[in-house]
């Protein structure tokens, strides 16, 4: 009977030390402050009792989902202004994607297509909206590798 007295101690105090353990590796895991890091697994040194006052107050996401989910919005914030905001490649100033003339400067930003008049992109050669070829379209600035070297 006494060994099995020594032998449930000696549990108890495997599973103490387990849990302060644990305590400290998640507090590290999910605080950024180590005053609160030391605090928790000091709150932990009460047997089983503080490790469940941990886990009651302790934050709900780890501090790497919490990075990663910052650092998701930013770049859906980033995608939705590159998306909505166009600029005029003169004066810089917000223009809407549809404009033929820069409301500023007086620039031209696109060609209407002679067919269904919507805006085309200079380097443009046919309308993808109605299909019809554009006359005075420049060649784009920078071409493939494989097409400068077809070239005579």
């Amino acid at each position: 009977m006494n060994l099995f007295i020594n032998l449930l101690a000696l549990f108890v105090a495997i599973l103490w030390f387990a849990l302060i353990y644990w305590t400290r590796a998640d507090a590290k895991r999910r605080l950024d402050d180590p005053l609160l890091v030391f605090c928790a697994t000091l709150v932990s040194l009460i047997p089983f009792i503080g490790t469940l006052v941990y886990m009651i107050v302790r934050p709900p996401e780890f501090l790497e989902d919490v990075r990663e989910r910052e650092l998701e919005m930013q770049a859906a914030e980033a995608r939705i202004a590159s998306l909505s905001y166009h600029a005029c490649p003169y004066c810089h100033e917000e223009v809407e994607k549809d404009f033929l003339l820069c409301p500023n400067c007086q620039s031209r930003l696109r060609e209407p297509c002679p067919h269904c008049r919507r805006p085309l992109d200079m380097t443009w050669g046919v309308c993808p909206y109605c299909e019809s070829h554009v006359a005075g379209a420049t060649p784009p600035r920078r071409q493939r590798e494989g097409l400068a070297r077809e070239a005579p």
